[in-house]
């Protein structure tokens, strides 16, 4: 299966997105938006025989701390302050940063109850078209977002990691409230969408390029039960498979991901340490689809067009030897790769993805 767009972590960024759809000679002002397409061209989804569309969204609260600074800053409905920095919105104020245990408790938190369920149900009609009336494999997009990431938001990323080293009640407490805020929005989000989907994504980056952010120790007491809960929970009103994304090297910890019940690992991220993907596959491919693995960072910005088919046929040979495997980019597609590149990319996904 080839994926682009099926889920938050497959896309491509606006601009590359236009350069594309000009270098095949579309139209740049006749967007095809068709459900399940948002927020990638439905032209393009068409032209490479994609699979897979995506439906749903990150849900927010309706009342919250969000507020508007300046048209390139904003705090966001956590209290997270960012600001655009050309291309993306970078944070640079964490509201939690320093706060003691008493400071978590009187945080106005978000309610998970106030939530829009009207956007919930306009996802849910989406799903049901798209489950009804076409063959195509439909990916909810996860509408919460993870807990450790959340919490290096809110905190810091030193400092909540530092947390987790010397105040685990801090991080326990923020854990459980967040877990709380997840579950109410998931019950909600899942009774609507949950059976017309057949994969729902999930992130959390857990990992750097060059290893875990923290031991497999520390994952599996402080983080494992509360993500084995929320996936739990998200499967408690579907049957859909669970993808997680977290970039790095995250091979120390796919064991654990797979006791807390991920299905799908997405992006195989290449050239992080120690992913070596012909070991990985014969070690967890009984357990595990992959998803991604087509870097990103030298290959498919800077080589040539036959490099890129070699590097697909070396995938397909590894990753999707006796299937279990959806082929993509290993992240969302960057503002500097050349069309051609991508439209290599994706020729060859269809050439040797029959011969699997």
């Amino acid at each position: 299966m080839i994926d682009l767009g099926g889920c938050p972590l497959s896309r491509m960024e606006k601009g590359c997105e236009r350069r594309l759809l000009d270098f095949l000679g579309y139209s740049l002002n006749e967007r095809d938006s068709s459900p399940g397409s948002k927020p990638t061209d439905e032209r393009l989804l068409r032209y490479f025989d994609i699979e897979v569309r995506s439906v749903g969204g990150m849900i927010k609260p309706v009342h919250s701390l969000y507020q508007k600074i300046s048209d390139t800053e904003f705090i966001d409905h956590w209290g997270i302050r960012k600001r655009f920095t050309g291309l993306y919105w970078d944070i640079v104020e964490s509201p939690l940063r320093g706060a003691s245990l008493d400071d978590l408790k009187a945080y106005p938190w978000p309610d998970g109850n106030d939530i829009d369920y009207g956007l919930i149900e306009g996802y849910a009609e989406d799903a049901k078209k798209l489950f009804t009336t076409t063959d195509f494999v439909i990916c909810a997009e996860h509408p919460v977002y993870g807990i450790f990431e959340m919490g290096c938001w809110l905190f810091g990323f030193d400092d909540f990691l530092m947390k987790m080293a010397t105040e685990p009640e801090c991080v326990t407490y923020f854990f459980e409230r967040f877990l709380d805020y997840q579950k109410k929005v998931i019950s909600v989000y899942y009774k609507s969408l949950g059976s017309y989907i057949h994969y729902t994504s999930s992130g959390d980056d857990f990992a750097t390029q060059n290893g875990p952010f923290f031991s497999p120790q520390m994952f599996r007491e402080l983080i494992a039960p509360y993500f084995t809960e929320r996936i739990s929970h998200t499967k408690s009103f579907t049957k859909a498979a669970f993808l997680h994304h977290s970039c790095g090297s995250v091979v120390k910890l796919i064991p654990l991901l797979i006791e807390c019940g991920v299905d799908i690992l997405n992006p195989m991220q290449p050239r992080a340490k120690d992913m070596d993907f012909e070991n990985i596959k014969s070690l967890y491919g009984d357990r595990l689809i992959f998803h991604g693995g087509f870097d990103t960072q030298e290959i498919l910005p800077f080589l040539r067009q036959e490099e890129i088919e070699e590097e697909v046929c070396r995938l397909m040979n590894t990753l999707g030897a006796g299937g279990g495997y959806v082929f993509a980019a290993a992240h969302n597609i960057q503002e500097d790769v050349p069309p051609q590149n991508i439209v290599s990319m994706f020729a060859a996904a269809k050439k040797y993805g029959r011969l699997n």
